[in-house]
């Protein structure tokens, strides 16, 4: 080990034993704590302060106080751990990824897409502890919510990273049953006399779009039910009790399967929603993260 090897532990043993005073307030804690004598404490404090020509601490029998110095040598030294602690755990991961990683997702698409993917993964990174959360809010995740969220619709501006993983196109769908009971709506404005089922979300738009001679007109909905999932209202078109305008990967098996009829097909413009993985990226983004990232890209770029 070199002489610049020895500064840089000195310094940053010398930031921990300080950060450590100032947390359990006094040099015989830190010591505890640190596995050190109260006066290998004191020296080590004595001896940043001689170095940086500054009063740290304001010292009396029984209390121990931050000069401003003191403060804000404190910011830095916790910064510096901080990012120490992360680049470390940034390099350790590079080789078998670990550890906790909060994922967030719709109920349908996470349930219907994400889970079936679990297994697979959990055999590929056996020390990442997938915590999943299957909901249609919003997740903060520079709020620390989530590590990685899968999100549908056009993203507001953000300091986040956003991998586009696919698109979902929406089909407007009923049942046999209400189709029987209420007739077949044949143009877009035929919806207007009928029960049309919609989300709930502040975001929801209010009208749906149709392709009429060639340009896309937006129809005012209304209805008597809705809900903040897809895969409930599609259960609810699937029991007669309206019209549904819902994404092709959650109706598709049961069009297959008769249990719903797609309707107005030569009125859909065709429109996608893109889905995208959105996280903190960066320099020290955690290996765990992008390794789901990159994982639910190559799954679900071609099957979203």
């Amino acid at each position: 080990m070199n002489a610049g090897d020895n500064v840089g532990t000195d310094r940053a043993r010398e930031l921990t034993i300080f950060a450590a005073v100032v947390d359990h307030g006094s040099f015989s804690n830190a010591g505890r704590v640190l596995n050190l004598s109260p006066s290998a404490v004191s020296r080590t404090v004595d001896r940043t302060e001689a170095r940086l020509g500054v009063r740290l601490l304001l010292r009396t029998t029984r209390s121990l106080s931050l000069t401003a110095e003191g403060q804000a040598y404190l910011q830095a030294a916790r910064r510096i751990l901080k990012d120490l602690d992360d680049s470390e755990q940034q390099i350790a991961d590079q080789g078998s990824p670990r550890g906790r990683l909060r994922v967030s997702a719709s109920l349908s698409h996470g349930r219907l897409h994400v889970v079936p993917l679990l297994p697979e993964f959990a055999a590929l990174y056996p020390h990442i502890l997938v915590d999943l959360s299957l909901t249609d809010t919003i997740t903060d995740i520079a709020g620390g919510q989530a590590d990685v969220a899968v999100r549908f619709g056009k993203l507001p501006d953000s300091s986040l990273t956003a991998l586009k993983l696919g698109t979902v196109k929406r089909i407007v769908t009923a049942s046999p049953d209400y189709l029987a009971r209420f007739g077949t709506p044949t143009r877009p404005e035929d919806l207007l006399s009928h029960n049309c089922l919609n989300f709930n979300f502040l975001r929801t738009e209010t009208a749906w779009p149709f392709l009429v001679d060639g340009a896309v007109e937006w129809l005012p909905i209304k209805g008597g039910i809705e809900a903040n999932s897809g895969e409930t209202l599609g259960q609810l078109a699937m029991l007669g009790m309206g019209i549904a305008r819902l994404g092709e990967f959650l109706v598709d098996p049961h069009i297959q399967a008769g249990r719903l009829v797609p309707i107005l097909q030569d009125f859909n413009p065709g429109d996608a929603e893109e889905v995208h993985a959105v996280f903190v990226g960066g320099a020290n983004m955690p290996a765990r993260v992008r390794a789901f990232v990159d994982f639910l890209a190559k799954r679900l770029r071609d099957g979203v």
